[in-house]
């Protein structure tokens, strides 16, 4: 399943992570370092594994992930950018992972080079790196740690902006009657089971549970509807 960005009011807004608040527009951006911008379509691999490493890139707009495939054949999602996130960097001289788009999407790309010369650019990124940091380490306690039906609850609460994990949560709008939202799905149950480090099946079946207690709404194949937010949030473990 590919990645789902948040529908408010007929808005589709970037999603944020559940332990943080959405704050997109304060993001550093690579714009005022005269970076080259280029568009990618749905899917389109903006770099591959293996490729070598003379750029750094900050999503402007879309979805991306990173992703390890196996000799196998098995592949390991580990981490969906957002608006504002930067990627590409690497400790050795080749790319350590695949960066696809998971919808149209808008990339800056600044050589290492001219990071290296900029100590403005390096300060900027160091901010933008440490808060991804603390995204991975959750991403780490939900892959060694929290039970499939958790795994689930946390993907869908990391889809929330501004609400889930305790610290920075908005709470319930009190001027709505409920606590629902709307989730338009970009990802396939394949691609989530990827990053979950689940099977197609057990993410089918948790999905399917989920259903039928009353936690979430299944409106199409690609779009779900959350009853309750608060409900959910109970279930991803960090309470």
């Amino acid at each position: 399943m590919a990645y789902l960005e948040h529908e408010a009011n007929g808005q589709y807004g970037a999603a944020r992570a559940a332990a943080r608040p959405m704050a997109v527009a304060t993001q550093p951006t690579f714009e005022a370092f005269g970076a080259k911008l280029t568009k990618f379509g749905a899917h389109d691999v903006v770099y591959y594994e293996g490729d070598e490493a003379r750029r750094l890139y900050q999503l402007a707009s879309g979805t991306i992930m990173l992703f390890k495939l196996l000799p196998d054949g098995r592949r390991q999602v580990v981490e969906i950018l957002r608006p504002g996130d930067i990627f590409g960097l690497s400790a050795g001289e080749e790319q350590d992972c695949t960066a696809e788009t998971l919808t149209e999407a808008t990339v800056r790309e600044v050589d290492l080079k001219q990071v290296e010369a900029s100590v403005d650019l390096q300060r900027q990124l160091t901010k933008c790196l440490t808060n991804q940091m603390n995204i991975l380490h959750e991403h780490a306690v939900l892959l060694g740690r929290k039970s499939a039906v958790e795994r689930v609850a946390s993907f869908l609460m990391y889809l929330v902006p501004n609400r889930g994990g305790g610290v920075g949560c908005v709470g319930p709008d009190p001027s709505k009657s409920d606590d629902g939202c709307d989730l338009q799905l970009h990802m396939t149950r394949q691609e989530i089971a990827d990053y979950l480090g689940l099977t197609i099946e057990t993410v089918s079946r948790v999905v399917s549970d989920l259903k039928r207690r009353g936690v979430i709404r299944i409106d199409r194949s690609d779009k779900i509807h959350l009853n309750r937010i608060c409900g959910l949030c109970q279930m991803t473990g960090i309470h």
